[in-house]
């Protein structure tokens, strides 16, 4: 065969001198290539081909006669038009179908793979685009999943299949080779009913990674080493995978399991997997290709990839369709910079380019420097130009793309995550047409701009590198988009639109975060969508369009109308987010609940999307849902969720618990404070029987909740339902529940159940289960639940078989038909009520499934037998040991056999024979403690079914679980339980065992004892079947940590070594020990300091805990002994009953005291750190050291602070801290932890002082304030009142120390009768300095508002609390950083339609209609619409009737009724008014007039008859008509009713009104009634529930100063300040300002005026508001004349006064002057006039 000429020209190439200049020129590299390329092609295509290559082949040389006119150049213009192919970049139109690329996983979806490829291109790989395996896998789940709906399938056959998960398959950062399938696709846009309407084109780019595909071209013979291939996993074997390469033929793949890389183990490879791959080899045969996915490479430290596996790049090629993307070659560059790229060509003869992007042609020095002509570089192909004129591929020289490794060490996306905006981008690089490369600021990862991405205000065609705004070195702001890893760059923009945009992505949507956006669509099925930012929309859905559902919410929206939403959760795959606008989730501060990961007791906000019988489901955020108990809707018992909850209701919860992995969740709504761990604690130690006692809380319609007293803690709350009152029927039930009322106690109240999860308790005052719980026969277990036992019990229910009875404790039994009496058998329900009382006998018990059956039938007195009849004894049918015949056969002392029925804990339950029972007690199978082999479960080892050695030893006592002798039986008629021992000593002989009695058993006697229970004090463990006896908690063990849990490690049944430490055989009491050693009983003479005991908590107090030691030791903790660090010390961390380590600290015999201690320091190891050391004596404190101690008592001298037991510190007043604290007694509160340092100590007197100050603990001194030199006479400075006295005020200014004196005299321009009417403690206030004495240290103020005339505050001067200063639009619509308060409507303020500056970017408000005079009957006002109109009135007056003509707003005034005047005494009867109201029902005031004529008769019972008839009858639409007669109701109500019916009507008309609109009338009939205290406790409700309606703040001021309470006035001032927005504030002081002129202090009015002048910039309004007030109030006199005319001067002379303003001005000034009668007046205002327009 011939070889090869690329072959040949390869080896003739390898003899040339690496680095070293090419000894061939270009034209003979052309030549070598036409020449090889013949050879190709003549052996593929024939003499047409080669052909085609010679036509090709002349096409450069035509090429030559032009020059290169770009590149100024002309020394060799043949040769730079011979250099060959162009160079140029991947488009969309250059990606036609069937192209190869080079590609790297940019993210991995659930149905597709995203492919970033070169370029700053994506593309998408679908799921079905993967290999053949990964399709059938997905055909056999969709065959499987239609398999399990089809109920005839045979499902046996069926393979079992796996999810196709591509994360599992792929990682992010991984190259494959993809086939271009298609660059575009048709989308097709549908109508609103789903047709067709257009269809457009719609740029995406779609791949492929088949491997027949990532391998087109590719031919057996092409397989040499070095070549790459794309290949899928067929089947995992033992050392490695058989691979597809989707070649014809039977040409198989092999991948070795040491050949992976990438750290994948072969475990970890899934079927269906696809791997881009090397060649390493073939088989001998030429079958089987070995392959290597380790194609990871490192650089050298010189930054060079050299030597490596030899796979890693292609030597030798036998044609040039081996030359694939990815594949590793060398390039012999010819061409260096053209169009910023390179060109060579691989092996002589195929052309290869990189572009600007893959040989980061941005730098071109550092380029030139890397890549010179002539010389061989590494290169990595990246994509084949199928389009091309002649055969070229597209390589990188890329670092990431040579090694196949990630751009940057870390995702360059940690380092600036997208939405990034970089401040200061510097540009490093442009191309003309593509666009810019910045330095991002993170190494070796540069950013890209694209050329339509550089500004969103012009478009920009081309880019020069040296002039113009975006030359090189330029810096500009820019956003990161994204990240490409193929091209290793950051996708940037610098468009305006994309810096401001708040959200780039829908990942970058926060859930539960609120936004702001415009309505872009109200969708037909009720639910609107929201812009959310540029690209991104959101949802909201009918359901949360508001907290109410909206009948009509195309009325309330509207497209445009921004709107503030929260995010509810986000779908970035689909690219879905969804939003809530209910207010409550809106405006909730609460944390959002966005994960099952939640900490219990957290408390959120949800929705209610179920309400169900046993609860109700509620949604939070990101789809978390949670299940609300009926139990825990309400405090109160709820028996129908559905009457008190609706669907879509918003609800405030806390988290009861969680699980994460399961995904579930129980919330609460009951208040969680009220239910704390003393609450838990309480209820836990409730039990089922327990007597208790409490008060009547709360009384529904068929239950009693009774609050629970002296149980541990309150609030425990417990349910009676009618049923359980009393043992009678249903009418005395009714009648003792008719008698209870809410307060009332209730004792002899028995715990019959409880639910501790739930915290329900369920009581009853039945008087035979009061009786039962008395006697202690109640039961509440189903081990007390015995054959023969007879117990109280009530009816639950019945059926056809028979009647179920509870009793407590859950425990329900069954009455079979025949166990009922007779007489009750045939009637319906067998004569039973539900609850009713019965007393049931247990005749048979199922211990095994824990079921009883009950007889029901009255006992009869047994017969007796007379003489000589003997008792008949009863059959051994089938016994176990086959010899047995009766009952009489089991004597004491027989050797039988038993089969075991059940194991408990303590007892084995067997049967002798058919119906013949008996039991073996825990302590007659044992002979000694060694022979029990599981100590904690010693019956473990014993199995249902099993047959047993036992000996009779007596009689079992089901009744009260006693021993009986045989002797004891009393009636062979009943079949016995034979109590019996499986003791091996006991089985040896046949004698009868000898019951062990309680005065055999000696003190130090040992024993073996098994727990029987525990109860809260000591543990009751059994030694024999009849003798029991009781262990101290404490004496359990020595192992302490065992003691914290004494249930977990000492169960039921488990058996202990004990010792007898105390024997009371008269009394039957028996104490034992369980410890190790048990010498003297612990008294406190024993005790030592030092010793370490365990002891149990008896009572945990507030700032101790009482612990006991023994039965005569009680020592208690002190809040400062519980921990080494008093952040942790807290009482709140023990529990009552809990086991506790302790150390002993001290001991007082005489007292019989011990002081102890729980520090770990202390009971566990001295070598622990101890943050807050031991304080015992006063010689433990050290001067000038710092100490933490609790606070103990809070006094006028300062604080008590316990450093330890017995050793307390004072702190001082002036040493609480550094700065002044005006309520410093609000900051500390007992046992608060403190820290400061010791100032001083007297042994002696054992007295210790302490500072607070943090410049004291830090040792430095505190950052110096301002000084008396700071300041000069005659600053303005801002301050505050720091005390009010009769001869003047103390001003503390804003910002330093100093404070000093303003006199009585110097407070105003006027005289000052009271300053305390003026000022308060805290008012902030602008005052001038007037003198200052720096040798006295003294400064002096003063207040007056002339004083400040000619002063102009700079930023913030103003002596009321006041926002910064209001944006100034007027002349150059600057802003000084404050709130633009143009926008906000005046409230009750007019202003000139002449100053378009002030008024035209007002916002109008709601006006209210006109008021109408109201109706005058029975002596009050039907409308209540004259108290708060005095004021407006009183306004107006002093304005004229031609100024009101021009202005551009309404007052806003409260809401007038329209009732009408109702002046005719027509109608005279019942008759007229029913033809009147019959002509027209929707006139209010007919009906008004009906009801007046009833009540002139007296008829008020009637006149409420007609106002209900009238608010039905009146038509809805007609709103104010029935508003008319809510308020009339109201005000007969009033006149005439009581308070519940008032009451009563008032919420009606709340409910069916608006709520403000009826809240203010109501304030109004109340004060017009003289009623103010029910006024002021309404106006009090108002202001919470309006608070954001500066009105109702401006009427209740003005309703407290006509009742002349100023100091509660002004304090509303600050109060409203705190609870409005900050655009009100102006308004709002303005008309605060107004009622301090009209009904209060006009001095404060003026102070308030001048204080909102100094702070606003736009002011005019102000003044005009200013001067109409102080010309209203005393304007004519001539005083107060002086000061208008003043006002008039400072308005004209305002810089701010525009030449319209003042023209108003002026010509207010001259009216004023000529109502005076001033002639000179007037003519001064002419003069002044002339000479403003002069100066303009």
């Amino acid at each position: 065969p011939v070889s090869s000429t690329l072959k040949a020209v390869r080896e003739e190439e390898s003899s040339f001198p690496r680095g070293g200049a090419s000894a061939l020129t270009p034209l003979e590299f052309k030549e070598v290539h036409n020449e090889a390329m013949r050879d190709v092609l003549f052996e593929a295509g024939g003499a047409a081909a080669a052909s085609a290559l010679a036509g090709d082949s002349q096409k450069p040389k035509k090429k030559l006669k032009r020059n290169d006119k770009k590149g100024g150049k002309t020394s060799e213009p043949k040769e730079k038009k011979e250099t060959g192919p162009k160079v140029e970049g991947l488009s969309y139109k250059k990606l036609v179908p069937g192209t190869l690329v080079l590609g790297c996983i940019e993210k991995i979806n659930s149905m597709d793979i995203t492919l970033s490829l070169p370029n700053n291109l994506v593309g998408f790989i679908p799921i079905t685009q993967i290999s053949d395996k990964v399709n059938e896998r997905i055909e056999a789940m969709t065959q499987e999943s239609d398999d399990e709906n089809d109920n005839e399938a045979d499902d046996a056959e069926m393979p079992e299949t796996d999810d196709v998960k591509l994360d599992s398959m792929f990682r992010v950062g991984q190259y494959l080779r993809a086939y271009v399938l298609h660059s575009k696709e048709e989308v097709e846009k549908k109508g609103p009913k789903g047709e067709k309407v257009a269809s457009k084109t719609k740029k995406r780019i779609e791949l492929s990674i088949f491997p027949a595909k990532a391998n087109t071209g590719l031919a057996t013979s092409d397989l040499t080493v070095g070549t790459t291939v794309q290949a899928s996993v067929v089947s995992v074997e033992d050392h490695g995978l058989v691979m597809d390469l989707g070649m014809e033929g039977e040409l198989k793949g092999f991948l070795s399991s040491k050949e992976l890389g990438a750290g994948l183990k072969i475990a970890d490879v899934k079927e269906g997997q696809v791997m881009f791959c090397t060649v390493t080899g073939t088989s001998s045969n030429g079958k089987i290709v070995k392959l290597s996915a380790d194609i990871e490479q490192k650089f050298s430290k010189k930054g060079k990839l050299a030597g490596g596996k030899a796979s890693w790049w292609l030597s030798q090629a036998n044609t040039v369709d081996a030359f694939l993307p990815g594949t590793g070659v060398e390039v012999l560059v010819t061409d260096v910079g053209k169009n910023g790229g390179v060109v060579g060509t691989i092996m002589g003869m195929l052309d290869a380019v990189g572009d600007f992007f893959h040989v980061a042609g941005w730098d071109q020095t550092a380029l030139e420097e890397k890549v010179k002509v002539g010389n061989k570089i590494k290169a990595r192909i990246t994509t084949l130009y199928p389009n091309a004129e002649t055969k070229k591929v597209g390589f990188s020289i890329l670092p990431h793309v040579l090694s196949f490794t990630p751009a940057a060490e870390s995702h360059p996306l940690n380092a600036l995550p997208i939405g990034t905006i970089i401040d200061q981008a510097k540009i490093i690089g442009s191309d003309t047409s593509l666009g810019l490369f910045v330095d991002t600021g993170v190494e070796g990862v540069p950013g890209f701009v694209h050329i339509s991405r550089i500004s969103s205000e012009e478009k920009i065609e081309s880019l020069e590198k040296t002039t113009g705004a975006y030359k090189i070195g330029a810096t500009h702001a820019a956003r990161v988009l994204g990240f490409n890893p193929m091209d290793g760059l950051f996708l940037l923009s610098m468009e305006k639109r994309v810096l401001e945009q708040p959200y780039l992505r829908v990942e970058d949507v926060k859930i539960g975060s609120v936004i702001k956006g415009k309505i872009e669509k109200i969708l037909e099925r009720g639910g609107v969508i929201i812009t959310v930012a540029d690209g991104i929309s959101g949802i909201v859905e009918e359901a949360h369009l508001a907290d109410t559902k909206l009948k009509h919410p195309e009325k309330k929206f509207r497209i445009g109308m921004e709107v503030k939403a929260r995010v509810l959760a986000t779908n970035p795959q689909k690219r879905k987010v969804r939003l809530t606008m209910k207010k409550t989730l809106v405006n909730s501060d609460l944390p959002v609940i966005a994960s099952y990961d939640v900490e219990p007791g957290m408390q959120s906000v949800g929705t209610l999307v179920s309400v169900l019988a046993h609860g109700a489901v509620v949604k939070f955020y990101a789809g978390v849902s949670a299940f609300l108990p009926v139990s825990e809707m309400s405090e109160a018992y709820i028996q129908n969720p559905s009457q008190h909850f609706t669907v879509g209701q918003s609800l405030t919860v806390h988290v009861l618990n969680t699980d994460a992995e399961e995904r579930k969740m129980r919330v609460s709504c009951k208040d969680p404070g009220s239910f704390g761990d003393a609450q838990k604690t309480a209820l836990a130690n409730l039990k089922v029987g327990q007597l208790v006692s409490g008060k009547i809380s709360e009384k529904s319609n068929d239950d009693i909740i009774v609050e629970l007293e002296d149980v541990g803690a309150t609030g425990l709350k417990g349910v009676v339902i009618i049923g359980h009152l009393t043992d009678g029927s249903q009418e005395k039930n009714t009648n003792a529940f008719r008698k209870f009322r809410a307060g009332q106690k209730l004792t002899d109240l028995v715990v019959i159940d409880k639910n501790d999860l739930r915290r329900m308790i369920h009581l009853s005052t039945k008087p035979s289960l009061v009786a039962a719980a008395k006697d202690k026969t109640i039961v509440h277990s189903f081990k007390q639940i015995n054959e023969g036992a007879v117990l109280k019990g009530w009816i639950k229910n019945t059926a056809s078989m028979g009647a179920f009875v509870s009793f407590p404790g859950g425990l329900v039994g069954l009455a079979l038909k025949g166990s009922i009496p007779i007489e009750k058998a045939v009637l319906p329900n067998f004569g039973y009520n539900k609850f009713q009382s019965v007393e049931a006998r247990v005749y048979a018990v199922d211990m095994e499934d824990q079921r009883f059956l009950v007889d029901l039938k009255p006992p009869h007195a047994p017969k007796e037998r007379t003489e000589g009849e003997k008792a008949v004894p009863l059959d051994a049918i089938n016994p176990v040991d086959g010899v047995s015949k009766t009952v009489d056969d089991y004597r004491p002392g027989k050797l039988t056999k038993a089969k075991i029925i059940s194991v408990q804990e303590t007892q084995i339950n067997v049967q002798l024979a058919d119906g013949i029972q008996g039991r073996v007690d825990v302590s007659q199978v044992f002979d000694s403690f060694n022979d029990i082999k599981n100590k904690k479960a010693p019956l473990k080892e014993y199995k249902k079914g099993d047959i047993i050695d036992v000996k009779v030893v007596g009689l079992h006592d089901a009744r009260n679980h006693r021993f009986l002798a045989i002797s004891h039986r009393t009636s062979s008629n009943k079949t016995p339980i034979f109590e019996l021992t499986a003791k091996p000593s006991a089985l040896k002989s046949q004698d009868a065992e000898e019951a062990l009695a309680l005065e055999k058993i000696t003190t130090g006697s040992t024993w073996i004892a098994f727990v029987n229970n525990i109860s809260e004090e000591c543990a009751w463990v059994n030694i024999s079947p009849d003798i029991r006896g009781r262990v101290r908690l404490l004496d359990l063990s020595d192992d302490v940590a065992q003691l914290k849990d004494v249930e977990k490690h000492f169960p039921a049944g488990k058996a202990l070594k004990v010792t007898v430490t105390n024997v009371d055989a008269a009394h039957g009491k028996l104490d034992l020990s369980a410890k190790r050693s048990t010498g003297k009983p612990l008294d406190i003479d024993s005790l030592s300091k030092g010793m370490v005991l365990a002891g149990r908590v008896t009572k945990v107090m507030d700032r101790s805990v009482l612990v006991q030691l023994s039965d005569s030791v009680v020592g208690s903790v002190s809040l400062v002994d519980i921990a080494d660090d008093f952040t942790q010390a807290k009482v709140s961390n023990f529990e009552k009953n809990e086991i506790i380590r302790v150390c002993v600290l001290d001991v007082d015999k005489s007292n019989k005291r011990v002081s102890l201690s729980t520090r770990p320091s202390k009971v566990l190891n001295s070598d622990l750190p101890v943050k807050d050391a031991e304080v015992n004596v006063i010689r433990d404190v050290q001067d000038r050291e710092l100490r933490r101690g609790f606070v103990k008592n809070v006094s006028d001298k300062g604080l008590f602070v316990t450093l330890g037991p017995n050793v307390t510190a004072w702190v001082k007043v002036s040493d609480l801290s550094d700065s002044f604290l005006k309520e410093w007694k609000s900051k500390f509160k007992v046992d608060q932890v403190v820290e400061g340092r010791i100032i001083a100590v007297d042994y002696p007197l054992g007295h210790i002082q302490m500072s607070l100050r943090p410049s004291a603990i830090s040792g430095k001194i505190p950052e110096k304030q301002s000084g008396l030199e700071d300041f000069t006479k005659g600053q303005i400075v801002t301050g505050k009142i720091k005390k009010v006295a009769e001869y003047g005020v103390f001003v503390a200014i804003d910002g330093s120390n100093v404070s000093g004196l303003c006199h009585v005299s110097q407070i105003a321009d006027r005289k000052v009768e009271d300053i305390s009417k003026l000022y308060e403690e805290g008012d902030p206030v602008k005052a001038k300095i007037l003198a200052i004495d720096t040798e006295k240290r003294r400064i002096s103020f003063g207040l007056k508002a002339s004083y400040f005339v000619e002063a102009e505050p700079e930023s913030e001067d103003g002596g009321m609390d006041l926002d910064e200063e209001e944006a100034d639009s007027d002349d150059d619509a600057e802003s000084d950083g404050g709130v633009d308060l143009s926008h906000v409507k005046d409230l009750n303020i007019d202003e000139d339609e002449e100053d378009e500056e002030e008024s035209d970017d007002d916002i109008e408000m709601e006006d209210a209609p006109p008021a109408t005079e109201g109706i005058s009957t029975g002596g009050f006002d039907w409308t209540a619409s004259d108290i708060f109109s005095k004021a407006t009135a009183a306004d107006s007056d002093a304005e004229s009737d031609d100024e009101k003509k021009n202005k551009k707003k309404k007052k806003s005034e409260i809401k007038q009724d329209l009732t009408g005047d109702m002046v005719s005494r027509e109608p005279q009867s019942v008759t007229d008014f029913e033809r009147l109201v019959l002509g027209e029902p929707n006139d209010s005031k007919l009906w008004i007039q009906y009801m007046a004529f009833q009540l002139q008769l007296g008829e008020v019972e009637k006149a409420r008859e007609i106002a209900e008839r009238a608010i039905k009858t009146i038509l809805q639409k007609e709103d104010s008509e029935r508003r008319n007669v809510w308020v009339a109701l109201l005000n007969m109500e009033n006149a005439y009713g009581d308070d519940e019916t008032l009451e009563a009507t008032f919420k009606r008309a709340v409910q069916y009104n608006d709520s403000q609109d009826m809240h203010e009338r109501m304030a109004s009939i109340y004060i017009q009634s003289g009623k103010t205290t029910k006024a002021d406790d309404l106006f009090k409700v108002m202001i919470k529930k309006f608070s954001q309606v500066p009105k109702i703040w401006v009427n209740y001021a003005d309703f407290l100063l006509s009742n002349n309470d100023r100091v509660p006035a002004r304090e509303l001032l600050k109060r409203a300040l705190q609870a409005l927005p900050r655009d009100l504030h102006r308004d709002l002081i303005i008309r605060f300002a107004q009622l301090e002129f009209r009904t209060g202090d006009p001095e404060r009015g003026r102070t308030l005026f001048e204080n909102l002048i100094g702070a606003y910039n736009k002011r005019m309004d102000i003044w005009n508001v200013f001067i109409d007030m102080e010309m209203k109030h005393g304007g004519e006199e001539k005083v107060q004349a002086d000061g208008v005319r003043a006002l008039f001067k400072r308005a004209v002379a305002d810089e701010k006064c525009t030449a319209k303003a003042a023209a108003a001005l002026f010509k207010k000034w001259k009216e004023f002057e000529e109502k005076l009668g001033n002639e000179k007046g007037v003519n001064e205002v002419l003069v002044r006039a002339k000479a403003y327009v002069a100066s303009k």
